[in-house]
């Protein structure tokens, strides 16, 4: 069957891949890279006929890979660490390619390729990075939005890299090409925003008004591989093109809809290229020069470490963060593989080289998830073993903390949190380890400690020994933990509560004995729904009962846990619901001429008469003499099940005849 077979064998082996790169905890391109090795001509387990189609194909793959990336860029990502993403990361690739130049040349290479070496290990993994801060619960911290604005400019920098590397070759030569591939994209990007801003827009409109979810996702993806060709024919890179036309699409209102449409089309197409990459990948050559590919990670690894070390205080940032982003960004990245691909078709670089930077790269992978999740026991060490610098504490009060609210976390939850505080007159102190956070609910006047929640000094200032209650509004189960470790030690009969981001995190935290567990997101939707059913006739009782039954289910793994239930729950656990209701005497009714002495409708109901009308006359709390009449109105306050009691003793005694 030739190719159609080729890419099924890769399809069902890059799934078998994936499960077993999940089952260690690692992301599917290293399955997928395996998955290749044992299908490439060096092992060949599964042989493929058609390698070099499969890798034309995944050109494919990182032409979408580019687009989607287009598609997802936004400028407010960065906008909270713009600093350290738009002058730190570009600072940081320039010296990676600059040092990587020495350690190249340090390894035998010669100038040119010591100079692509520098290249291909100043980029970091997207893939890898962000799938390991989400199994480590770190996605929501500041370390990771400062991590994630440093990739998404490394991404963007692959763009100059994979126009301008493949001409250093004969630079004395071909400067005159690289000077006219450099202002081809200039012109290129101008033409785009100039023409593509307007006619892109104007094209998916038309394919919208179609209504048909096919046509739309054929022409996203024909304008982003369509406009790859065209710069491909022009000599620049496909996935250059790809890219601004993603780009373009972004800032137009079908942008969200393009990126769910074009996403699994991409996920299928990476998948081959990392596949392809694997087939590349030589394990005799790691076998036969093993020692230097030791080498080569080790002192990538360490470059990369310092770098970042030494960059993100620079920045302002401190405490824990320079840790976590020089350990969690020391890899090699998926973009190093275009690169090197690049670089070996043209000849600037041999395949030794690429052998080198392929193992270097999938080494680092591997290692990114131990070496990151070194973060918080090495930071803890380093805070016990050195003496803290002071902390930043403003708008404290200067009677003192004492029988006060202690919020963790001045995100959005915290804020709205202390502000109903404020306006309870009830004392708090917000802790916040983001310094622009921390600024803000200073400026708005807030009491407020800069620091790491998790660490003991910072809750000694906070004075936990002497707080009320203890609120942990961070969204992160890690940074939770922590603080509860700290807490427990200081203060262990404290009150907590908690917010958990998922159902599983509940699950964690009923193991942890907290005072309540909150999930914001659930009760959002269940407030939205609330005010739904208001809207259907449904009475305030019902909807509340259904309220306390859907919030019962979701929090039951909390419940279960050693929580105390009320005794006034019913036989299934709710809370008994009262209503305000009004019930009319009808003609015919045995009330008819009865005090509410005689019917004893208390006893007999169990609704309480809480006001008579009668002809436009209120008669508020009416004693037992009063006589019931036809016509007459009764106030009741009673449950569901009450009510219905009271209707039926009222009723007509043939009422219930057919």
């Amino acid at each position: 069957m030739g190719i159609a077979s080729d890419i099924s064998l890769i399809i069902v082996a890059g799934l078998l891949g994936a499960l077993f790169a999940q089952l260690l905890r690692q992301p599917h391109i290293i399955g997928y890279m395996l998955a290749g090795i044992a299908m490439g001509p060096y092992i060949g387990i599964i042989p493929i006929e058609e390698i070099h189609t499969i890798e034309t194909l995944a050109e494919i793959g990182v032409a979408l890979l580019l687009f989607t990336l287009g598609l997802e860029f936004s400028f407010k990502d960065l906008r909270a660490v713009r600093g350290i993403a738009l002058i730190g990361a570009p600072l940081q690739i320039l010296l990676s390619i600059i040092l990587g130049y020495g350690i190249g040349r340090l390894l035998g290479l010669e100038s040119l390729p010591a100079l692509w070496f520098g290249a291909l290990i100043s980029l970091s993994s997207t893939v890898v990075l962000l799938k390991t801060l989400a199994n480590q619960g770190r996605m929501g911290t500041l370390s990771a939005r400062v991590m994630t604005g440093i990739l998404i400019v490394q991404d963007l920098a692959f763009v100059p890299l994979v126009v301008i590397l493949p001409r250093l070759e004969n630079l004395s030569e071909g400067l005159g090409e690289l000077i006219k591939a450099v202002l081809l994209a200039i012109a290129f990007l101008t033409g785009m925003i100039l023409l593509g801003t307007r006619l892109i827009p104007r094209f998916m409109a038309y394919v919208a008004r179609s209504n048909s979810r096919e046509l739309f996702m054929l022409g996203v993806a024909a304008l982003g591989l369509g406009i790859g060709y065209i710069t491909y024919s022009l000599g620049l890179s496909f996935a250059f093109g790809a890219f601004v036309a993603g780009l373009i699409l972004s800032e137009s209102e079908y942008g969200h809809q393009a990126i769910a449409d074009v996403i699994p089309l991409r996920d299928l197409f990476v998948l081959l290229f990392f596949v392809s990459v694997g087939m590349l990948f030589d394990p005799f050559y790691l076998l036969e020069h093993w020692q230097l590919v030791l080498m080569a990670v080790l002192l990538v690894s360490m470059l990369k470490m310092l770098l970042f070390g030494a960059i993100t205080p620079l920045f302002g940032y401190k405490a824990v963060i320079p840790l976590a982003v020089s350990l969690s960004l020391f890899q090699v990245g998926e973009f190093s593989f275009v690169l090197a691909r690049s670089g070996l078709e043209s000849g600037a670089i041999d395949k030794d080289l690429y052998s080198l930077i392929l193992n270097v790269a999938i080494l680092t992978m591997l290692l990114t998830p131990q070496i990151s999740g070194l973060v918080s026991p090495i930071y803890s060490w380093y805070k016990k073993r050195y003496v803290r610098e002071p902390l930043e504490c403003v708008n404290l009060p200067k009677t003192g903390l004492s029988n006060h609210v202690v919020i963790i976390g001045a995100g959005r939850t915290g804020r709205f949190t202390a502000q109903v505080l404020k306006d309870s007159n009830q004392d708090f102190v917000l802790i916040e380890l983001d310094h622009h956070r921390m600024q803000s609910v200073k400026d708005i006047g807030y009491p407020v400690i800069y620091g790491d929640a998790s660490q003991e000094p910072v809750l000694e200032a906070s004075r936990v020994g002497q707080a009320r209650v203890i609120l942990i509004t961070v969204p992160s189960l890690l940074v939770t933990h922590a603080v509860l470790r700290s807490l427990r030690k200081l203060n262990p009969s404290i009150h907590i509560i908690a917010r958990a981001k998922s159902q599983d995190d509940l699950v964690t935290l009923e193991q942890d004995n907290l005072y309540e567990v909150v999930q914001p997101e659930f009760e959002a939707g269940l407030e939205i729904a609330r005010q739904a059913l208001l809207h259907m006739d449904y009475t305030q009782s019902e909807v509340e009962n259904l309220a306390d039954q859907v919030r019962r289910r979701a929090y039951a793994p909390f419940l279960s846990g050693t929580r105390n239930i009320p005794r006034s729950l019913d036989s299934e656990g709710n809370l008994p619901s009262l209503e305000m209701g009004w019930v009319q005497v009808p003609d015919g009714s045995p009330a008819n001429g009865k005090s509410l002495g005689e019917l004893n409708i208390r006893q007999a109901t169990g609704a309480s008469i809480v006001a008579i009308m009668r002809n436009d006359d209120l008669i508020p709390n009416p004693g037992g003499d009063h006589t019931l009449m036809n016509g007459d109105l009764i106030g009741i306050l009673s449950s569901p099940k009450a009510c219905s009691a009271f209707e039926l003793l009222v009723a007509p005694e043939n009422s219930g005849e057919l």
